[in-house]
């Protein structure tokens, strides 16, 4: 078991939750992460690149002049690539990087990604984050107060426009509803901080996926 402390809005620790290490995949395996994460950068990739070859180019197919008699080199059509204009001779094409991995294994990689945080003390607990408003001021001061100075990614319980407007300015700051947790997230951030209301719901999806 390990002891993970609660702390409020002013920085200072109001209590600790006990996890159990086999709620979180119970070891951290490398590998997994490593497949995860590779799989995370590969779906942000844009295959869109692409250029022209010798078909796609407008113009005549026509060879441009006989062969032989004429003085000059030998040619053929206009769209060849030898010519200004004609087409690409390895012409880049649209393609999908995209990868994929079955979904249990995506959410034991994310529940792993969380358990190494944990034991390297790069997560932290935050009592309650409400805000009526969006003040990125205010959420500036939660992180000074917990002493995030790195990037951080901040998990909360549900979707909530007033968080999310409060972080988008601040620099190395993302949030994200912990439904959505993944590998690549997590592991792209120094620290991750959750709300203890999407801390307990990590936990209670983790114990359904054991079932």
């Amino acid at each position: 078991m390990i002891s993970l402390a609660v702390y409020n809005r002013k920085g200072k620790e109001v209590e600790s939750i006990k996890v159990d290490e086999a709620s979180l995949g119970g070891r951290v395996n490398h590998q997994l992460l490593k497949q995860a994460i590779v799989m995370y950068h590969a779906n942000k990739r844009v295959g869109t690149a692409a250029t022209k070859n010798k078909s796609l180019v407008e113009g005549s197919t026509r060879k441009l002049y006989k062969q032989k008699h004429t003085g000059n080199a030998r040619v053929g059509q206009l769209r060849t690539a030898k010519r200004v204009g004609g087409g690409v001779t390895f012409e880049k094409k649209s393609r999908d990087f995209g990868k994929n991995m079955p979904r249990k294994q995506r959410r034991l990689a994310a529940n792993q990604a969380v358990l190494e945080k944990i034991l390297s003390g790069n997560c932290l607990l935050l009592d309650e984050l409400k805000m009526e408003k969006p003040k990125t001021a205010e959420f500036a001061d939660i992180l000074d107060n917990l002493k995030i100075n790195r990037s951080c990614l901040v998990m909360i319980a549900a979707a909530d426009d007033n968080i999310c407007k409060s972080v988008r300015n601040i620099p190395k700051v993302s949030v994200m509803p912990v439904v959505q947790i993944n590998a690549g997230d997590v592991c792209n951030h120094m620290k991750v901080l959750f709300t203890k209301d999407a801390f307990l719901a990590l936990l209670n999806k983790g114990k359904e996926g054991e079932n």
